[in-house]
């Protein structure tokens, strides 16, 4: 997944205004305790942390 669809699904799921405020505040287990930004400056692959939005924020199965 290329970084541009990441921000795309994140801005369509929590709003243009909020995605990156969630991306940079929420420390999130199911990224081994990083917030989104944090795991993708570790080298993280974009659909890694995507899958992991989706199983800590409750994301459905039909937008993952």
């Amino acid at each position: 997944m290329r970084l541009t669809i990441f921000w795309e699904r994140m801005a369509d799921h929590f709003g243009a205004g909020y995605a990156d405020s969630f991306a940079r505040d929420h420390v999130m287990a199911e990224l081994g305790g990083r917030t989104v930004h944090e795991a993708l400056a570790a080298g993280w692959e974009a659909k890694d942390v995507w899958r992991g939005v989706c199983t800590a924020v409750g994301i459905p199965a039909d937008k993952r």
